[in-house]
């Protein structure tokens, strides 16, 4: 994959940055040593195939110093954001959902060739609530973000964000977008709230809650997945490409059933990948599921098949 590589020195990041332009480029500081690296690589992969203008790169925190102490990098994996050489995001820790949700806000103006209001509708639709501040909801850069994303988190509402200060153009052209001129403004289902003053008379009347999408647990989530289809398979990869071998081979094996059933590629949502071992108290994957019940992984669906059952079971007869 052309735009997935690696960088083994100073010079090859900085070359690499270089070539990029003013193309998105993210940089995984990884170590051999640690799972979650390995993990979020194949996030990367997943994510090197949907923005082919971006640049993914792999770099070994601990074999180039120089870079990652320039980048304050103090744990893996930690991913850092950068276009025209500079700097424009980061997320620290190995968190598929937020990688993926940051690669596809920075690359939809990264390169674009969109004109100014189209980027900035498409960047307020990009979810049902969207806010957007001067720094990140981990790291708030004013008094005025610190207090609105506070206030969200005591409220449960389930938020985007934008960091204004990653992108100049951006900031200055949503004042007159929206005909609104400070930060932080606050948008639901691509319409302005406001900013922290009326997010607060919200907050206090008890508005708030019916205005902005309220957060969905994470049980509530596996459970509406698990039950999208009778029968779900929950996989690395997807009907169209499996990523492991045990996965090629379920596949396989529903595919000779003539059976309908939906795949969930849990190398999309690191947050789905872990709490299903939980929810399901089944350590690994591919798990299959019919009418929301587990049947179980590669080896039970192999059992049912041999024994004839199989087709029964996806049917919910037995």
């Amino acid at each position: 994959m052309a735009n997935l590589v690696e960088a083994a020195s100073q010079q090859q990041f900085e070359e690499i940055l270089a070539k990029s332009g003013k193309c998105l480029t993210v940089v995984h500081f990884q170590a051999a040593w640690a799972p979650q690296c390995e993990q979020m690589n194949d996030v990367m992969a997943v994510l090197a195939t949907q923005h082919a203008s971006s640049t993914f790169v792999k770099l070994e925190a601990e074999a180039v110093p120089e870079v990652s102490e320039k980048c304050e990098i103090t744990s893996v994996p930690t991913f850092v954001f950068f276009r025209a050489g500079e700097r424009v995001d980061r997320l620290d820790g190995a968190n598929a959902p937020e990688l993926t949700k940051k690669v596809n806000m920075c690359a939809l103006y990264s390169g674009s060739s969109l004109d100014l209001n189209q980027r900035l509708k498409k960047l307020i639709n990009s979810a049902p609530c969207m806010l957007f501040m001067k720094g990140a909801p981990q790291e708030p850069r004013c008094g005025f973000s610190r207090q609105i994303i506070a206030i969200l988190k005591d409220h449960d509402i389930q938020f985007s964000s934008f960091d204004i200060l990653s992108d100049e153009e951006v900031r200055q052209g949503l004042k007159t977008y929206s005909n609104w001129p400070t930060y932080p403004q606050l948008y639901v289902n691509g319409e302005l709230i406001g900013g922290l003053d009326i997010v607060k008379e919200l907050a206090e009347s008890g508005e708030l809650a019916t205005t902005c999408p309220k957060a969905v647990s994470l049980e509530h989530r596996l459970k509406t997945i698990i039950n999208q289809n009778p029968v779900m398979l929950f996989m690395k990869g997807n009907k169209e490409g499996a990523k492991c071998g045990f996965s090629r081979q379920i596949l396989e094996i529903l595919n000779e059933t003539g059976i309908n059933y939906d795949t969930f590629d849990i190398l999309q949502d690191e947050e789905v990948r872990q709490g299903l071992k939980t929810y399901s108290n089944w350590p690994t994957y591919p798990q299959l599921y019919v009418k929301g019940e587990l049947v179980g992984g590669l080896d039970i669906v192999k059992e049912l098949k041999e024994n004839g059952e199989l087709k029964s079971v996806l049917q919910g007869e037995s």
